[in-house]
């Protein structure tokens, strides 16, 4: 099953929650061809098994299981989930959601339940990313990402070009940093931000005026990781409709309404970048996998 990196053609992010310290935002995802590969099987031992050769440490996909057979009850026989990594790692692009989302897709159709809200429900305490890769497409999210609706696709032609970073950032780090440098927007600004997405996304569906293609945690990572800004003008002037920070970074996208314009800058950027991918977003329905 394939697991779709997604992006943030915007995102708006307000104050910390105190239920449960995470930000609230506002937020378009939009789930882009560039995808992990999970493959679930029959586990060779008692209890269940994820294996995603090259990533280390805690895994996303065992916490999304272990959460569906609590909430569910479901006693089935362990599984074993192979995951073939393709969507950078700790990059900004939700990768390691990705698989949990898709992890849950699997168990669900083992299992017979694959109701859409209860796997959003289950989502919603992996985080803030996962709810709306359950369904990979184009969602509004809202709340601290645990609201999620679906919203028309992009337009066909459309391209987007990965640039990942020689350095790392955590989303930790950049959430702290984006905290220090006192960028949170009030409840009242936000509540305006997704006034304005509402309005844009259903006057034109599908697309995002110029001023709505924000991604408020930028400044944060180019204050942790400079070279993001430099990619950032790379990008720039390559010809991109839009350079932006991909989620907390580092990677750096270029949004491009012409594929032969991103076909072109592909070319040029990969000199100084090898690792560059050139990719589009996925078009196919909210509420259907992919």
């Amino acid at each position: 099953m394939r697991a779709p990196a997604k992006i943030n053609p915007c995102l708006f992010v307000g104050q910390v929650r105190s239920q449960d310290g995470r930000h609230e935002l506002v937020s378009v995802m939009q789930a882009v061809d560039l995808a992990d590969e999970l493959r679930l099987s029959a586990a060779g031992g008692a209890v269940d098994e994820v294996h995603c050769p090259g990533v280390e440490g805690p895994n996303l996909v065992s916490a999304a299981v272990a959460a569906f057979r609590a909430r569910t009850g479901w006693d089935g026989p362990p599984v074993r989930i192979d995951i073939r990594k393709r969507i950078p790692v700790a990059a900004g692009m939700a990768g390691g959601s990705a698989d949990a989302a898709a992890a849950l897709r699997l168990v669900a159709a083992a299992a017979g339940h694959e109701e859409p809200a209860l796997l959003r429900e289950i989502a919603a305490g992996l985080g803030a990313d996962v709810p709306a890769q359950v369904r990979p497409g184009r969602f509004l999210a809202t709340g601290a990402g645990e609201r999620v609706e679906p919203l028309a696709p992009v337009w066909p032609g459309y391209a987007v070009l990965v640039l990942p970073s020689d350095g790392a950032l955590s989303t930790p780090a950049v959430y702290a940093e984006f905290d220090k440098l006192g960028l949170q927007r009030s409840a009242a600004d936000l509540a305006e931000r997704e006034r304005e997405v509402r309005a844009a996304t259903a006057r034109r569906p599908g697309t995002l005026p110029p001023e709505l293609v924000v991604n408020d945690l930028a400044p944060a990572a180019v204050s942790l990781l400079p070279s993001v800004g430099e990619a950032l003008e790379q990008v720039a002037a390559s010809g991109a409709d839009h350079a932006l920070v991909s989620g907390s970074g580092p990677t750096v996208l270029g949004l491009y309404g012409d594929a032969r314009v991103a076909r072109t800058a592909a070319q040029t950027l990969r000199r100084r970048h090898p690792g560059l991918v050139l990719t589009e977003p996925v078009v196919s329905a909210p509420g259907r996998g992919a």
